[in-house]
């Protein structure tokens, strides 16, 4: 199920929003510019079938969006060691506060992460979901959490073929926030 919890950015401690309901969620990210939709559940999804299954809602979001690339991607966790090594390293990268010149469209068709979008004085955490497409609109600072098991397949949509492209504010503000697992165990 789909959280949104909002904190003031500088009290991580203070809720001033916190819901599961998709139209409330749909709604307060409307309202800062951020789309949020959800799709059917497909069970059995991998980054080699992905786009096959969900062809006809990648054709209409690249046909109204105007992406040029889209890919999808898969963590499922492994005890390998260099597979841990691999996912916490990303996981790292992703964590830091940074920027994308270019809209950040993404699917997840199974499995979960969490968005947090910093936008004015507010961080608004988005725990997306199977079933969950989430649009972060070109220069909106955020960060993103998959956990320390990383386990999902997303769709990524990108406006130039250069795809996943961040610029690192430097600022320590994600270290703040609840985690993606300690959301996860607030449920």
């Amino acid at each position: 199920m789909t959280l949104l919890t909002v904190w003031p950015d500088t009290e991580p401690d203070t809720v001033v929003v916190r819901t599961s309901d998709p139209v409330e969620i749909a709604d307060v990210l409307g309202r800062l510019g951020v789309r949020y939709e959800r799709w059917p559940v497909v069970p059995g999804v991998t980054r080699e079938n992905a786009l096959e299954v969900y062809r006809e809602q990648v054709e209409r979001v690249t046909r109204d969006e105007g992406y040029v690339l889209v890919d999808a991607m898969e963590m499922t966790p492994s005890d390998d060691p260099a597979w841990l090594e691999s996912a916490d390293a990303a996981r790292r990268r992703f964590l830091a506060e940074h920027t994308h010149g270019d809209d950040e469209d993404r699917f997840f068709a199974r499995g979960a992460g969490v968005f947090y979008l910093h936008i004015g004085d507010r961080v608004h955490a988005v725990l997306c979901e199977a079933g969950d497409l989430l649009s972060v609109p070109r220069n909106t600072t955020h960060w993103f959490d998959m956990g320390t098991r990383p386990d999902y397949v997303s769709i990524r949509f990108f406006h130039d073929d250069d795809g996943w492209v961040g610029d690192f504010t430097g600022s320590p503000i994600a270290g703040s926030f609840p985690t993606f697992d300690a959301l996860m165990a607030g449920r």
